[in-house]
């Protein structure tokens, strides 16, 4: 079967089509700088010649508001376009655990306008909505910074590690579409506060972090099921410290 991902080169992308190429799949790990850009239409028609399933990965290089939301609406219509086109039988996108009850973040509001096109094309599709990666716990820890001082939100969260959001990537491009969503998280319960102090201490950071239930998470407040997947939804298998420690060198960089 042919599967084309989109954003095939990032953290999910790479590590979805080693699992779907094992399994002797011709996957097109597609990305603009192989020639393929969802946003403006370069390369898709090509790309997704025979293919059989699109899993979307691609995200916004920019994250204002006005920027994000011309990029996954521009990028979700000339996608589902070229899919239409090809006769793709499921389209798959990654989406975000929560993003529907928080209107007030343009990020979330982008996510459920991507949502709202797949929806509507009609194309067989599953959207998966995924808690937060632990790879992006180092971002989430520079986002607050002041000086030595890192202020993020004191609500709980349930991250999950890349490996196992890439365990369902996978499993779901071999799957029937389920034409609705499916949610995924981590194993464990956290306050986000708590686990990026553990996280800083843990890789000899210095700087001080300070739980604020105001503080602003891609520009919106939180409460404490804003990021926290509904019961019945599948959990990873990697706890905190299973990720640590065979997380890569460069554990406190952005994702």
């Amino acid at each position: 079967m042919k599967i084309v991902i989109i954003g095939g080169t990032g953290l999910i992308g790479s590590k979805t089509a080693d699992r779907l190429s094992v399994k002797g799949h011709d996957v097109l790990a597609a990305s603009p700088s192989g020639g393929v850009n969802t946003f403006t239409g370069e390369g898709l028609d090509k790309a997704l010649a025979g293919a059989q399933v699109v899993i979307d990965l691609a995200n916004s290089p920019s994250f204002e508001d006005k920027a994000v939301l011309e990029f996954f609406e521009t990028a979700g219509k000339n996608l589902l376009m070229a899919e239409k086109t090809a006769g793709v039988k499921h389209h798959i996108a990654l989406s975000i655990v929560g993003a529907e009850q928080l209107p007030g973040s343009g990020y979330m509001r982008a996510k459920m306008a991507q949502e709202k096109l797949i929806r509507g094309s009609g194309i067989p599709y599953t959207i998966v909505h995924s808690t937060q990666f632990l790879e992006f716990l180092g971002g989430i820890a520079q986002s607050g910074t002041v000086g030595d001082t890192v202020t993020v939100s004191s609500a709980y969260f349930q991250p999950i590690a890349s490996d196992d959001v890439a365990d369902v990537m996978a499993d779901v491009a071999l799957s029937q579409p389920i034409n609705g969503v499916m949610e995924i998280g981590g194993p464990e319960l956290f306050r986000m506060n708590e686990l990026v102090a553990r996280f800083l201490q843990l890789t000899n950071d210095p700087r001080k972090v300070i739980g604020d239930p105001h503080a602003l998470y891609f520009g919106t407040e939180l409460d404490d099921r804003s990021l926290v997947p509904d019961a019945g939804s599948r959990l990873g298998s990697k706890s905190f410290e299973d990720w640590f420690e065979h997380a890569p060198p460069r554990r406190s960089g952005v994702a």
